[in-house]
């Protein structure tokens, strides 16, 4: 049981983080070429200013450090 909710937290992660590039790369469209890293970035400051989250969204990223983000979005598996 406890295996099932943590890989459904980690599928909600994922398509909140891409949710989040959407939302950047909309703001920003120079985004799409930047290194992963800076947008690992930029969505770290969303996630810490609660940017377009709500409370349970914000609760589940708040953990996530950099370089968990940098592996996120660098999985292209669906």
């Amino acid at each position: 049981m406890e295996e099932k909710r943590k890989d459904l937290d980690a599928s909600r992660q994922k398509e909140l983080i891409y949710r989040m590039v959407s939302q950047l790369n909309e703001l920003y469209p120079s985004l799409y070429y930047a290194a992963t890293s800076e947008i690992a970035y930029q969505i770290e400051e969303a996630i810490l200013a609660g940017q377009g989250l709500n409370h349970d969204e914000s609760q589940l990223l708040k953990g996530l450090s950099r370089n968990d983000i940098q592996m996120i979005l660098s999985l292209h598996n669906d």
